[in-house]
Protein backbone atom coordinates (compact mmCIF):
# COMPACT_ATOMS: atom_id res chain seq x y z
CA UNK A 1 0.00 0.00 0.00
CA UNK A 2 1.32 3.70 -0.66
CA UNK A 3 1.54 5.33 2.77
CA UNK A 4 2.99 8.89 3.97
CA UNK A 5 5.12 7.58 6.75
CA UNK A 6 5.60 9.96 9.17
CA UNK A 7 8.75 10.00 11.63
CA UNK A 8 7.27 8.92 14.38
CA UNK A 9 6.63 5.55 13.02
CA UNK A 10 10.04 4.65 12.23
CA UNK A 11 11.64 6.51 15.23
CA UNK A 12 13.11 4.94 17.81
CA UNK A 13 11.13 6.08 21.40
CA UNK A 14 14.00 4.94 23.95
CA UNK A 15 16.84 7.95 23.56
CA UNK A 16 19.08 8.36 26.16
CA UNK A 17 19.51 11.75 27.90
CA UNK A 18 22.51 13.17 29.55
CA UNK A 19 23.25 16.38 31.49
CA UNK A 20 25.44 18.91 29.78
CA UNK A 21 27.96 18.95 32.86
CA UNK A 22 28.45 14.82 32.93
CA UNK A 23 32.27 14.31 32.10
CA UNK A 24 33.33 12.45 28.57
CA UNK A 25 34.92 9.21 30.54
CA UNK A 26 31.63 8.91 31.32
CA UNK A 27 29.81 9.31 28.22
CA UNK A 28 31.87 7.02 26.58
CA UNK A 29 30.98 4.31 29.96
CA UNK A 30 27.27 5.62 28.98
CA UNK A 31 27.60 4.56 25.01
CA UNK A 32 29.49 1.57 25.19
CA UNK A 33 27.18 -0.31 27.94
CA UNK A 34 23.97 0.72 26.20
CA UNK A 35 25.77 -0.29 22.39
CA UNK A 36 24.50 3.22 21.22
CA UNK A 37 25.79 5.53 18.73
CA UNK A 38 24.79 8.92 20.55
CA UNK A 39 22.89 10.50 23.00
CA UNK A 40 21.23 13.97 23.74
CA UNK A 41 22.14 16.60 25.84
CA UNK A 42 19.13 17.69 27.76
CA UNK A 43 19.35 21.00 30.11
CA UNK A 44 15.82 22.22 32.11
CA UNK A 45 13.94 19.06 29.69
CA UNK A 46 14.85 20.82 26.23
CA UNK A 47 16.96 19.18 24.43
CA UNK A 48 20.43 21.65 23.55
CA UNK A 49 22.96 19.05 21.94
CA UNK A 50 24.23 15.78 21.01
CA UNK A 51 27.46 12.94 21.63
CA UNK A 52 28.59 10.90 19.32
CA UNK A 53 30.53 7.72 19.85
CA UNK A 54 32.81 9.92 17.15
CA UNK A 55 33.10 12.71 19.35
CA UNK A 56 34.20 10.93 22.27
CA UNK A 57 36.92 9.30 20.15
CA UNK A 58 37.98 12.78 18.93
CA UNK A 59 38.17 13.71 22.40
CA UNK A 60 40.97 10.76 22.95
CA UNK A 61 42.52 11.05 20.06
CA UNK A 62 43.21 14.62 20.60
CA UNK A 63 44.90 13.91 23.86
CA UNK A 64 42.08 15.39 25.76
CA UNK A 65 41.36 14.99 29.67
CA UNK A 66 37.97 12.99 29.34
CA UNK A 67 37.72 12.95 33.19
CA UNK A 68 37.59 17.10 33.14
CA UNK A 69 36.21 17.12 29.85
CA UNK A 70 32.07 17.83 29.84
CA UNK A 71 29.19 16.47 27.64
CA UNK A 72 28.91 20.37 26.86
CA UNK A 73 32.55 20.86 25.95
CA UNK A 74 32.49 18.36 23.24
CA UNK A 75 28.55 17.81 21.95
CA UNK A 76 27.52 18.96 18.95
CA UNK A 77 24.96 22.06 19.19
CA UNK A 78 22.85 23.80 18.10
CA UNK A 79 21.18 20.80 18.36
CA UNK A 80 19.13 19.75 14.71
CA UNK A 81 15.56 18.11 16.10
CA UNK A 82 12.95 16.74 13.98
CA UNK A 83 8.73 16.80 14.95
CA UNK A 84 7.49 13.61 15.38
CA UNK A 85 4.57 13.81 13.07
CA UNK A 86 6.72 15.36 10.13
CA UNK A 87 6.80 12.79 6.44
CA UNK A 88 10.04 10.89 6.62
CA UNK A 89 11.00 12.99 3.42
CA UNK A 90 11.24 16.33 6.02
CA UNK A 91 14.20 13.98 7.98
CA UNK A 92 16.06 13.14 4.83
CA UNK A 93 15.82 16.67 4.36
CA UNK A 94 17.39 17.72 7.25
CA UNK A 95 20.19 14.82 7.16
CA UNK A 96 20.82 16.36 3.54
CA UNK A 97 21.31 19.78 4.84
CA UNK A 98 23.33 19.34 7.90
CA UNK A 99 25.30 16.15 7.20
CA UNK A 100 24.08 14.42 9.90
CA UNK A 101 22.90 10.71 10.80
CA UNK A 102 21.05 11.40 13.81
CA UNK A 103 18.20 13.50 14.64
CA UNK A 104 16.56 13.65 17.78
CA UNK A 105 12.63 13.61 17.64
CA UNK A 106 10.43 16.09 19.34
CA UNK A 107 6.75 15.93 19.61
CA UNK A 108 5.29 19.65 18.86
CA UNK A 109 1.42 18.77 19.04
CA UNK A 110 0.76 20.43 22.01
CA UNK A 111 3.07 23.77 20.99
CA UNK A 112 0.82 24.02 17.71
CA UNK A 113 -2.36 23.30 19.21
CA UNK A 114 -1.38 26.47 22.19
CA UNK A 115 -0.47 28.39 18.92
CA UNK A 116 -2.61 27.63 16.14
CA UNK A 117 0.07 26.97 13.77
CA UNK A 118 3.44 25.10 13.29
CA UNK A 119 5.63 25.57 15.82
CA UNK A 120 9.75 25.92 15.53
CA UNK A 121 11.77 22.09 15.50
CA UNK A 122 12.45 21.47 19.19
CA UNK A 123 9.88 23.46 20.78
CA UNK A 124 8.28 20.37 22.22
CA UNK A 125 9.07 17.35 24.26
CA UNK A 126 12.30 14.28 23.42
CA UNK A 127 10.08 11.61 22.14
CA UNK A 128 12.68 9.52 20.45
CA UNK A 129 15.57 9.65 17.64
CA UNK A 130 15.98 9.33 14.47
CA UNK A 131 18.77 7.95 12.37
CA UNK A 132 19.80 7.55 8.37
CA UNK A 133 19.93 3.38 8.84
CA UNK A 134 16.01 3.57 10.31
CA UNK A 135 14.98 5.70 7.25
CA UNK A 136 16.98 3.79 4.31
CA UNK A 137 14.46 0.58 5.10
CA UNK A 138 11.58 2.74 4.18
CA UNK A 139 13.07 5.01 1.31
CA UNK A 140 15.77 2.71 -0.29
CA UNK A 141 16.52 5.73 -2.73
CA UNK A 142 18.28 7.70 0.29
CA UNK A 143 20.90 5.05 0.77
CA UNK A 144 22.26 5.13 -2.86
CA UNK A 145 26.27 5.81 -3.35
CA UNK A 146 27.13 8.99 -4.95
CA UNK A 147 28.45 8.81 -7.79
CA UNK A 148 30.17 10.99 -10.57
CA UNK A 149 28.11 12.61 -12.63
CA UNK A 150 29.02 11.70 -16.26
CA UNK A 151 27.93 14.46 -19.23
CA UNK A 152 26.52 12.79 -22.02
CA UNK A 153 28.37 12.31 -24.98
CA UNK A 154 27.29 13.58 -28.28
CA UNK A 155 23.94 15.04 -29.07
CA UNK A 156 20.63 13.22 -27.69
CA UNK A 157 18.05 12.60 -30.61
CA UNK A 158 14.58 11.13 -30.38
CA UNK A 159 14.63 7.21 -30.67
CA UNK A 160 12.61 5.20 -33.35
CA UNK A 161 11.37 1.47 -31.69
CA UNK A 162 12.31 -1.05 -33.40
CA UNK A 163 11.88 -3.74 -30.30
CA UNK A 164 8.48 -3.74 -28.75
CA UNK A 165 5.60 -6.02 -29.86
CA UNK A 166 3.35 -3.09 -30.65
CA UNK A 167 2.35 0.40 -29.50
CA UNK A 168 -0.93 1.94 -28.96
CA UNK A 169 -2.03 5.58 -29.83
CA UNK A 170 -2.62 6.65 -26.88
CA UNK A 171 0.82 5.33 -25.30
CA UNK A 172 2.92 8.40 -25.37
CA UNK A 173 6.84 7.77 -24.51
CA UNK A 174 10.07 9.37 -25.82
CA UNK A 175 13.75 7.68 -26.03
CA UNK A 176 16.64 9.96 -26.15
CA UNK A 177 20.15 9.73 -26.32
CA UNK A 178 22.83 9.98 -28.93
CA UNK A 179 22.76 6.31 -30.37
CA UNK A 180 20.38 4.15 -31.64
CA UNK A 181 22.07 0.72 -31.35
CA UNK A 182 23.30 1.30 -27.71
CA UNK A 183 23.05 3.20 -24.30
CA UNK A 184 25.16 5.61 -22.84
CA UNK A 185 24.99 7.50 -19.57
CA UNK A 186 23.03 10.46 -19.85
CA UNK A 187 20.13 8.64 -21.67
CA UNK A 188 16.88 9.18 -20.54
CA UNK A 189 13.74 7.21 -21.52
CA UNK A 190 10.15 8.49 -20.57
CA UNK A 191 6.21 6.83 -20.82
CA UNK A 192 2.83 7.88 -20.45
CA UNK A 193 0.32 6.06 -19.89
CA UNK A 194 -3.35 6.29 -18.11
CA UNK A 195 -3.96 3.49 -15.43
CA UNK A 196 -7.87 2.64 -16.05
CA UNK A 197 -10.25 0.55 -14.23
CA UNK A 198 -9.94 -1.84 -16.83
CA UNK A 199 -6.21 -1.64 -16.30
CA UNK A 200 -6.90 -2.18 -12.38
CA UNK A 201 -9.11 -5.17 -12.70
CA UNK A 202 -6.81 -7.15 -15.36
CA UNK A 203 -3.80 -6.71 -13.21
CA UNK A 204 -5.54 -8.10 -10.13
CA UNK A 205 -6.71 -11.23 -12.34
CA UNK A 206 -3.08 -12.02 -13.77
CA UNK A 207 -1.22 -11.36 -10.37
CA UNK A 208 -3.84 -12.44 -7.53
CA UNK A 209 -3.78 -9.57 -6.01
CA UNK A 210 -7.22 -8.86 -5.20
CA UNK A 211 -7.36 -6.46 -2.38
CA UNK A 212 -10.57 -4.75 -1.88
CA UNK A 213 -8.89 -1.49 -1.70
CA UNK A 214 -8.41 -1.30 -5.45
CA UNK A 215 -11.52 -3.19 -6.68
CA UNK A 216 -14.50 -2.41 -3.97
CA UNK A 217 -15.36 1.96 -3.91
CA UNK A 218 -17.65 1.44 -0.96
CA UNK A 219 -14.90 -1.29 0.80
CA UNK A 220 -11.91 1.77 -0.09
CA UNK A 221 -14.23 4.26 0.63
CA UNK A 222 -13.73 3.24 4.89
CA UNK A 223 -9.40 2.88 4.19
CA UNK A 224 -7.20 5.82 4.91
CA UNK A 225 -7.21 7.03 1.34
CA UNK A 226 -11.18 7.09 0.99
CA UNK A 227 -11.33 5.47 -2.36
CA UNK A 228 -9.72 2.80 -4.98
CA UNK A 229 -6.13 3.38 -5.62
CA UNK A 230 -3.94 1.42 -8.25
CA UNK A 231 -1.96 -1.11 -7.51
CA UNK A 232 1.44 0.18 -6.55
CA UNK A 233 3.44 -3.04 -8.59
CA UNK A 234 1.08 -1.55 -11.37
CA UNK A 235 2.60 1.93 -11.29
CA UNK A 236 5.84 0.39 -11.22
CA UNK A 237 4.75 -1.38 -13.95
CA UNK A 238 4.71 1.55 -16.39
CA UNK A 239 8.56 2.21 -15.22
CA UNK A 240 9.10 -1.58 -16.79
CA UNK A 241 7.14 -0.07 -20.07
CA UNK A 242 9.88 2.78 -19.73
CA UNK A 243 12.58 0.64 -19.30
CA UNK A 244 11.65 -1.53 -22.37
CA UNK A 245 12.20 1.57 -24.33
CA UNK A 246 15.68 2.19 -24.26
CA UNK A 247 18.08 0.36 -26.98
CA UNK A 248 18.55 -3.22 -26.75
CA UNK A 249 16.29 -6.16 -25.34
CA UNK A 250 16.44 -5.15 -21.70
CA UNK A 251 16.38 -7.82 -19.04
CA UNK A 252 15.62 -6.88 -15.12
CA UNK A 253 17.98 -7.43 -12.80
CA UNK A 254 16.99 -5.43 -9.85
CA UNK A 255 14.91 -2.30 -9.08
CA UNK A 256 14.54 -0.37 -5.25
CA UNK A 257 11.10 1.57 -5.08
CA UNK A 258 10.30 4.04 -2.54
CA UNK A 259 6.13 4.53 -2.68
CA UNK A 260 6.05 8.03 -1.89
CA UNK A 261 1.46 8.37 -2.55
CA UNK A 262 -1.43 6.49 -4.16
CA UNK A 263 -2.27 6.85 -7.37
CA UNK A 264 -5.99 7.19 -8.54
CA UNK A 265 -7.61 5.30 -10.58
CA UNK A 266 -7.78 7.04 -14.13
CA UNK A 267 -4.81 9.05 -13.59
CA UNK A 268 -1.80 9.68 -15.73
CA UNK A 269 1.31 8.62 -14.68
CA UNK A 270 4.35 9.35 -16.48
CA UNK A 271 7.69 7.20 -15.38
CA UNK A 272 11.20 8.77 -16.85
CA UNK A 273 14.49 6.65 -15.98
CA UNK A 274 17.33 8.06 -16.32
CA UNK A 275 21.29 5.94 -16.79
CA UNK A 276 23.49 6.92 -14.35
CA UNK A 277 26.07 4.26 -14.42
CA UNK A 278 27.68 1.96 -17.03
CA UNK A 279 28.38 -1.07 -14.49
CA UNK A 280 29.81 -2.58 -17.30
CA UNK A 281 29.16 -6.03 -19.57
CA UNK A 282 26.36 -4.08 -20.76
CA UNK A 283 25.04 -3.59 -17.64
CA UNK A 284 23.81 -0.27 -16.29
CA UNK A 285 22.13 1.40 -13.01
CA UNK A 286 19.62 3.49 -13.71
CA UNK A 287 17.23 6.18 -11.50
CA UNK A 288 13.11 5.54 -11.54
CA UNK A 289 10.76 7.77 -11.16
CA UNK A 290 7.02 7.99 -11.82
CA UNK A 291 4.62 11.18 -11.41
CA UNK A 292 1.31 11.58 -11.53
CA UNK A 293 -0.34 15.64 -11.51
CA UNK A 294 2.42 16.73 -11.20
CA UNK A 295 3.35 14.79 -8.25
CA UNK A 296 6.21 12.05 -7.74
CA UNK A 297 4.89 9.05 -6.57
CA UNK A 298 7.70 6.27 -7.09
CA UNK A 299 11.41 7.20 -6.41
CA UNK A 300 14.10 4.54 -7.21
CA UNK A 301 16.83 2.99 -8.61
CA UNK A 302 17.29 0.02 -11.24
CA UNK A 303 20.16 -2.26 -12.94
CA UNK A 304 19.00 -3.47 -16.27
CA UNK A 305 21.07 -5.56 -19.07
CA UNK A 306 20.94 -4.26 -22.34
CA UNK A 307 21.04 -7.88 -24.61
CA UNK A 308 21.61 -7.83 -28.20
CA UNK A 309 18.38 -7.43 -30.19
CA UNK A 310 17.46 -10.90 -31.66
CA UNK A 311 18.53 -11.63 -35.79
CA UNK A 312 14.47 -12.27 -35.88
CA UNK A 313 12.91 -8.98 -34.77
Amino acid sequence: MLVPVTVREVMNSTVETIDPDLDATAVAQLLHGEDIGSAVVVEAGDPVGIVTESDVVALVAGGHDTGTVTAADCMSTPVVTVDADEPIEAAVDLFREHTIKKLPVTDDSEARSASGSRTQSGDGELVGIVTTTDLSYYLPHFSRRATASVEPSGDRHHRERVDTAYERDEWEFESLGPHDDRIEVGDVVQFTKTLSQEDVEAFAEASGDTNRLHLDADYAEGTRFGRPIAHGTLVVGVVSAALARLPGLIVYLSQDTSFLGPVDIGSEVTAECEVVEDLGNDRYRLTTTARTDGDEVIDGEAVVIADPIPDSA
